[in-house]
């Protein structure tokens, strides 16, 4: 979250970002409420301190066996009206906190103004577009090969899961193996095995609480949620802690399963694996030195297409506009592979900078030295990648005319077969 000394003093600036990023807040109100807060504050502490001086007077009068009545009577009084302002005080910590928590991430300098994915910026890209006669949908490829069982998913589950099956299921096991092995080995990264199912404080921390709660599956019995990517358990493994300067930057990564409602609706982009409730994913989570998280989120953004030019996959990055930012990112850059299949680009991994909005949230800080005061990290995470539409573009771009499907390279040890 922002911080509301910040808030305070760059009122107009804070709304125009909310403006920039389509979101909605009240900042007037939360400014009305810090004031009014600082006022009683003030009134608290001078009742308290007039409650000191009465106690030392009523010490003093019992000292020369005088009648303290009154004076007990009067500091009775005040601690009452000191019990009653910190009663509000609570209150309009709790409606600050309310509103303060909806408030989105500050925009970085570079990111252009826009107000949909139409004003994102692309600003590099890499390998050739494959374009093919005998292109074919991956839906169709994965039917045609039994893959995926799309039918068996929907009548098991509902809309929005699948079933892989056979060699789709073993191919889907080795891109997670291989690219937890390639940021492991390539990368430095620490591999870690989350839980998949997080509790509300955690779900706080990373910013998908409050704003993004109908989109989540939450266990109500139990207060826990289905996590939406493992960047929900990496971030807040060390939530509220201290973490040693020597271990900046700390870069971790996992394999999960990622759960989403998608309670917003899924537009066009339905068919097949192009947007699902369950899909699996490889999160890089990466905790920086406050003047160095620029320089990280390059180098994670590099890591990210380092698999997929493993993979021989052409891909364009994009620089996401402030209307496509997301309501905790600073600066997120965008990967999409083209798939020849459905004719167009899709979107495999979004790499992001929080600066220390996340950490603020939950409380991850570290000190420069013994004697400097604890300063708040800067997290940053990215997709490494999310693989429906990393299978998708990998069936859809290897079809052969013969109709089979040659397998990358680097996948093959991890599979144990070179084509479909």
């Amino acid at each position: 979250m922002l911080n509301l000394k910040f808030i305070r003093e760059n009122i107009e600036l804070v709304q125009a970002n909310i403006t920039n990023k389509n979101e909605k807040a009240n900042v007037g109100e939360i400014v009305e409420f810090d004031k009014e807060r600082r006022r009683i504050i003030g009134e608290v502490e001078q009742a308290k301190n007039q409650r000191n001086v009465a106690s030392k007077e009523i010490a003093q009068l019992k000292r020369n066996k005088e009648n303290a009545d009154d004076k007990i009577a009067e500091m009775k009084t005040v601690s009452e009206s000191i019990k009653s302002m910190d009663e509000e005080l609570r209150v309009i910590d709790e409606k600050i906190a309310e509103i303060q928590a909806g408030i989105p991430n500050m925009l970085a300098d570079i990111v252009p103004i826009g107000k949909d994915e139409s004003d994102n910026k692309c600003i590099d890209s890499w390998g050739d577009k494959k374009e093919f006669e005998w292109a074919k949908s991956h839906i169709d490829l994965a039917k045609e090969k039994n893959l995926v069982d799309f039918e068996r998913g929907a009548k098991v589950s509902g809309a929005g899961f699948h079933f892989y099956t056979g060699k789709g299921a073993k191919l889907e096991r080795a891109l997670i193996n291989f690219m937890v092995d390639f940021h492991v080995e390539k990368h430095g990264y620490t591999e870690m095995m989350p839980p998949f199912i997080v509790n509300a404080n955690s779900m706080y921390g990373t910013g998908q609480l409050p704003k993004m709660a109908e989109d989540m599956y939450h266990a109500q019995e139990d207060d826990l949620y289905l996590i939406p990517t493992a960047e929900v358990p990496l971030t807040n493994f060390y939530n509220d802690e201290l973490l040693p300067v020597e271990w900046l930057p700390k870069k971790i990564t996992a394999y999960s399963p990622c759960f989403r409602r998608e309670a917003g609706g899924y537009g066009k982009e339905v068919r097949g694996l192009l947007r699902v409730h369950q899909f699996n994913k490889i999160e890089m989570v990466n905790f920086s030195l406050p003047e160095k998280s620029d320089e990280q989120l390059e180098i994670l953004v590099t890591e990210a297409e380092d698999i997929l030019k493993a993979l021989g996959l052409h891909y364009r990055k994009l620089l996401l506009c402030s209307g496509d930012t997301s309501f905790a990112s600073s600066i997120t850059y965008d990967l999409e592979i083209w798939t020849p299949g459905e004719n167009r680009w899709l979107e495999v991994s979004s790499c992001s900078n929080f600066k220390d909005f996340q950490a603020r949230r939950a409380n991850i800080r570290f000190k420069r030295d013994p004697k400097s005061k604890p300063e708040f990290v800067h997290t940053l995470n990215g997709s490494g990648v999310a693989t429906p539409r990393l299978m998708v573009a990998i069936l859809e771009n290897n079809l052969q005319e013969d109709g089979s499907i040659i397998i990358p390279e680097a996948l093959r040890p991890y599979c144990g077969f070179d084509k479909l």
